[in-house]
């Protein structure tokens, strides 16, 4: 038992020698892959740990974002909105006139789609901070 364990030792040893010594192709990748997983690791224990502060509740301003996406949606809604359901609408008449009932079947999507977005966005993201039509 005890010789089994020297031999188990000694062939580690001589394993570990050859490994620093020159290492092959695929020991050099594995320890290029354990290191990657090592920073990985430690560079995202950072930010698991740093929600941990405050209970996990993230509070920021988003009024800047909120006015983009009002702004967005006052041009979708407004005059342009209304050209681009015009343009889609045309587009998707003579598309179908002349048998492109593809393209006439996106543009119609694209003339509704202009039509109900403020719907969509309400009903798949919180908008609580988007004002209507001011």
């Amino acid at each position: 038992m005890l010789s089994k364990a020297k031999q188990t030792y000694v062939r580690i040893g001589q394993y570990v020698g050859a490994l620093s010594a020159s290492p092959s192709k695929a020991q050099g990748q594995a320890m290029l892959f354990l290191l990657g997983v090592g920073l990985l690791t430690i560079g995202l224990i950072d930010g698991a740990a740093a929600q941990a502060g405050n209970g996990g509740v993230i509070t920021y301003n988003d009024t800047r974002v909120s006015n983009s996406i009002n702004a967005i949606m006052t041009y979708i809604e407004g005059s342009f909105g209304a050209l681009v359901m015009i343009a889609a609408g045309i587009g998707a008449i003579l598309s179908s006139a002349f048998g492109q009932y593809r393209a006439a079947l996106g543009l119609l999507v694209v003339a509704v789609g202009a039509f109900i977005l403020r719907s969509f966005v309400s009903t798949f993201f919180n908008d609580a901070n988007i004002l209507e039509n001011t």
